[in-house]
């Protein structure tokens, strides 16, 4: 079973469409778009500030979503991948967005659309990462545009791959 608790009185909001895998943990004020999935051992922590999710993201195995008390919420869009044991932490990522795995996402920082945080990569503390744009390393940089074909071919792939592997649990 699943962690899903309220914490000072703020529920999470899932809708019945989500997966969330059974130990995964959910507290506090965090509120889910539709198709959304929550892998093994993912972590999202609306405990001292509200986490916001668009549609179709998938938050991967080992993965923390949290924020900074009374400061910065976390907010994700439509269409985002958070990968396996990456960390998204009081920040803005807007829709159709790839964090890595590994990656560290840090307070106040905004993923503009369509852009791809790399593996391993560590976007620091009021990052504004631009709008169709690969960003890698430590701290993480700007490398290139990303092109259409890595749009559809990753972005949009692997967002709708979880949707489709998140059914064979249902």
């Amino acid at each position: 079973m699943p962690i899903i608790l309220p914490v000072q009185d703020k529920h999470p909001q899932i809708p019945k469409d989500c997966f969330v895998a059974d130990n995964a943990t959910i507290v506090g004020e965090v509120s889910m778009g539709k198709e959304c999935s929550v892998w093994f051992n993912a972590v999202i922590r609306g405990d001292v500030h509200f986490i916001k999710m668009g549609d179709k993201v998938n938050v991967q195995d080992g993965a923390v979503i949290h924020a900074t008390y009374q400061k910065s919420p976390t907010t994700i869009g439509n269409n985002v991948s958070i990968g396996h044991n990456a960390i998204v932490h009081g920040c803005t990522i807007q829709d159709n967005v790839l964090i890595g795995m590994g990656a560290i996402v840090m307070d106040d920082c905004v993923v503009e659309s369509n852009s791809i945080i790399a593996a391993g990569a560590v976007v620091t503390k009021n990052t504004r990462v631009e709008a169709g744009s690969i960003y890698a390393g430590v701290p993480a940089k700007k490398v290139k545009d990303i092109s259409q074909e890595l749009i559809s071919g990753e972005i949009d792939r692997i967002a709708n791959n979880y949707v489709k592997y998140s059914s064979w649990f249902k």
